[in-house]
């Protein structure tokens, strides 16, 4: 490992820089969750309908109401999803400082059997214990303990916002292709098309959290098949019957 000297008499500061990408997960997995579900189910009830034989305004009148629909829904289960989780967390860290408040020195002791636990002598832990709850002694617990880091704290209008405006993005792909497609074809283009947004979306979301992008993409095609082979059965069925 290189190292980078600072002025004379101070510490020398390291040149290597690893960057990590976990604190990504949060907004990437709204984001990727939101525009992939928007391509797909979109581009699934656009099939749907157009299997079962529903003329081009009535299939892109499903595609919006769709798409609407969706945003909606995704915002909302984002929000009362990630405020759980919130709520969960809060309560965590006042139980936590209560608890270091009435027995600190219970709590002292839970934290040296954790350094102990993770390969510390006694000594050594009891130490690392000392100093950590003389510096920060809730952040110490809230991390060795309970496994809470500040490296993505919930955010519920964040994860509700991305969520509802990448749906919306990822449904404007079938429901763009469906309105420029001839009726006789719609079905081939949007299913196309879907495949393709699908791909290029598994690729981009590996590619930000540095995950293998032909696994990615292979993983939601293999899905997206499966959802738009399935409602266009059923619509032609259901076509069919009526």
């Amino acid at each position: 490992m290189s190292r980078q000297l600072g002025p004379v008499g101070a510490v020398p500061v390291s040149a290597h820089v690893e960057p990590h990408l976990s604190g990504r997960s949060g907004w990437l997995r709204a984001a990727v969750l939101g525009a992939n579900d928007g391509i797909l189910s979109t581009a699934s009830l656009i099939v749907g309908v157009a299997a079962g034989g529903g003329d081009k305004v009535a299939i892109l009148l499903a595609g919006v109401a769709g798409l609407v629909a969706g945003a909606m829904s995704m915002a909302a289960g984002e929000y009362v999803s990630v405020s759980s989780q919130a709520d969960v967390e809060r309560a965590d860290i006042e139980r936590e400082t209560t608890e270091l408040r009435k027995n600190p020195g219970a709590e002292l002791a839970e934290l040296r059997r954790i350094y102990v636990e993770r390969g510390l002598d006694e000594p050594l832990a009891q130490q690392v214990a000392e100093k950590l709850t003389e510096v920060d002694a809730l952040g110490a617990h809230l991390r060795d303990e309970i496994g809470l880091t500040d490296l993505s704290p919930p955010r519920p209008l964040q994860a509700a916002l991305v969520s509802a405006a990448t749906f919306a993005a990822g449904a404007a792909v079938p429901l763009v292709v469906g309105l420029a497609s001839p009726g006789d074809i719609l079905e081939w283009t949007v299913g196309g098309a879907t495949l393709a947004a699908l791909a290029a979306l598994g690729g981009l979301g590996a590619h930000a959290g540095g995950a293998p992008r032909a696994r990615a993409a292979v993983r939601v095609l293999v899905w997206g098949v499966m959802a738009m082979a399935a409602t266009g059965i059923i619509g032609r069925l259901v076509g069919m019957s009526l």
